[in-house]
């Protein structure tokens, strides 16, 4: 396991939320010091419970595989400018972020996240994919937090 630890790669979960964009910002000053590489992690999932109710209302050029794209490249290049955001590795995922995160961060030497993202109720302190990595993921993890007051 250590000589994938040396690999030297942070992987940083991103969903557009201010919280990971912190967690973003952290994570490059991070990858400077160390000179590790950086992946910068989206992954998505179809809601369990109402779903079905609303498939006639979703357009039929809806493709949420390109809209976390999207949502993952426009985060990287208006937090770090078109040039810093190009060396960034990018990967889309379809399914639990959680999960999606830990399967990443297989080998990684760090993993980083916010302290919630756009799930989940807004007063919480650790959202519920924080919570589970801090738990659970196969490498080191740092939540950003922010600011304090």
């Amino acid at each position: 396991m250590a000589d994938k630890a040396a690999a030297g790669r942070i992987v940083v979960g991103v969903d557009g939320s201010e919280p990971s964009i912190k967690a973003l910002r952290w994570a490059v000053r991070q990858a400077g010091l160390t000179g590790d590489s950086l992946e910068a992690v989206i992954s998505w999932e179809y809601p369990a419970a109402g779903w079905a109710g609303m498939v006639a209302a979703i357009p039929s050029d809806f493709d949420p595989q390109k809209l976390a794209a999207q949502v993952l490249d426009e985060s990287l290049e208006q937090t770090l400018g078109a040039e810093a955001a190009a060396t960034v590795a990018r990967t889309v995922l379809i399914g639990n972020p959680a999960q999606a995160l830990m399967d990443r961060s297989e080998g990684a030497s760090l993993l980083v996240v916010g302290h919630r993202g756009y799930s989940g109720f807004k007063a919480t302190l650790l959202g519920s994919v924080g919570l589970h990595l801090a738990q659970h993921a196969p490498c080191p993890v740092v939540v950003v937090r922010g600011e304090p007051a």
